[in-house]
């Protein structure tokens, strides 16, 4: 069905089995995951925090960061740090001086979104923000950075007190900077974070709480939400946390319809949590496959690749092709094959990583382009430059962990 591709070391075609098992596909995931490390590692420059890197890897002339973009690279390089990535210590401690330093709200507490040169630039707090510190936090921890435990503290500390609903079992999504009200906006994007890093604090801590309430997340939006919409993730939701099917934000964060790469995350998430609440016989498994099948279904092009969005009806609302829901189309797999070891689960796996290893990796400088256009060829859009280390990382690290929990930082990874 298919042939080797460009960078040669992808896997064996033809082989029967499973690529997480084959040495030479092993060997591929990790020199994918290094060539990362190492071309992102170019975000540290001289000045404070990181830098969006333009495709040959040079400091883009913006200056802001956001927060989500200062965590994840945390994260990123405490992985590296596991794997042994000599350089990761550097960006790790970079970055956690960053957050003290600069995202930290010293008057109100929290975490900015948004910083430049000339300081804050925009104040907001924002759950999809505060969620990814928790991650970083975690993800610190695991790599035993000195500052981990007091950041974790704090950011738990800020998630309870500030944006969790405890009658509905979710988070909130925006606040001023004094903490009024910003919206009545509630989000899927930021909840389903939300379970990432709340299983990333779970096992870094073993702390029930953090377990339990990534369950109660994963309740609403998997177990209650996808089956009542034919498996299809409503992105945005009113203040009461009903269905608002006619909100369109911010292309990039809060897109109109549905998102079938958030359906991939959130499958894979289930599947975590599933494997560390001790695999109850709750139905996590079945319904995590049918959110990735559905959006497959729905989302994969006659052309090869994702659409970005969908109606809720699964047609394809915008069919721009961007290269993160590849990325968590190979983790959901990945994640289904550990489970099941099923060929069906196989044949897609190998397809996507066949698609990413021919349009969207760099094999001459690194990193993976954001978006091809029609024609398959890198393209500018919504995003600038290559923007982040965080999808395209983890679709490599989690098939070479070969387990559900404790996916990324597996030892030996």
């Amino acid at each position: 069905m298919m042939t080797d591709m460009q960078s040669g070391n992808l896997g064996p075609a033809d082989a029967e089995g499973f690529w997480i098992d084959d040495p030479d596909h092993c060997a591929w995931l990790a020199a994918q995951s290094d060539s990362q490390l190492e071309f992102f590692a170019a975000s540290a420059g001289d000045a404070p925090g990181f830098s969006q890197l333009d495709h040959a890897g040079k400091p883009l002339g913006s200056d802001v960061q956001e927060l989500h973009a200062t965590t994840r690279l945390i994260h990123a390089y405490s992985l590296g740090h596991a794997r042994g990535y000599q350089g990761a210590d550097r960006i790790i401690d970079r970055g956690m001086a960053y957050l003290a330093s600069h995202h930290k709200d010293p008057v109100h507490g929290g975490y900015f979104w948004a910083l430049s040169g000339h300081g804050v630039q925009d104040d907001r707090k924002l759950t999809y923000g505060h969620v990814f510190v928790l991650l970083a936090a975690s993800s610190a921890k695991i790599a035993g950075h000195p500052d981990a435990d007091a950041l974790l503290a704090d950011i738990a500390e800020v998630l309870d007190q500030r944006f969790w609903e405890e009658g509905a079992g979710l988070f909130s999504d925006e606040w001023n900077r004094d903490w009024t009200p910003f919206s009545t906006y509630r989000g899927m994007n930021a909840n389903m974070h939300g379970v990432e890093a709340l299983l990333a604090a779970f096992e870094a801590t073993g702390e029930a709480l953090f377990l339990d309430r990534a369950g109660r997340i994963l309740k609403f939006f998997v177990h209650q939400m996808a089956p009542q919409n034919g498996w299809r993730l409503p992105e945005h939701y009113t203040e009461h946390w009903q269905t608002d099917r006619s909100y369109a934000g911010n292309h990039m964060f809060r897109p109109a319809g549905t998102t079938p790469g958030h359906a991939f995350e959130f499958g894979r998430l289930a599947l975590q949590h599933w494997d560390l609440s001790g695999r109850p016989a709750n139905g996590a498994p079945q319904a995590a496959r049918n959110l990735i099948e559905r959006a497959l279904a729905d989302a994969w092009l006659p052309e090869g690749g994702l659409a970005y969005t969908l109606d809720f009806d699964g047609k394809v609302a915008d069919g721009s092709r961007f290269w993160w829901p590849v990325t968590e189309a190979i983790g959901a797999m990945a994640a289904l094959i550990v489970m099941d070891r099923d060929p069906a689960d196989e044949i897609w796996y190998r397809r996507l990583w066949a698609f990413a290893d021919a349009h969207f990796i760099d094999h001459a400088r690194g990193g993976w382009y954001p978006a091809i256009d029609d024609h398959g060829q890198p393209t500018s859009s919504i995003f600038t430059g290559k923007p982040d280390i965080y999808h395209a990382l983890q679709a490599c690290l989690l098939p070479l962990a070969g387990r559900l929990s404790r996916l990324a930082l597996a030892p030996g990874a």
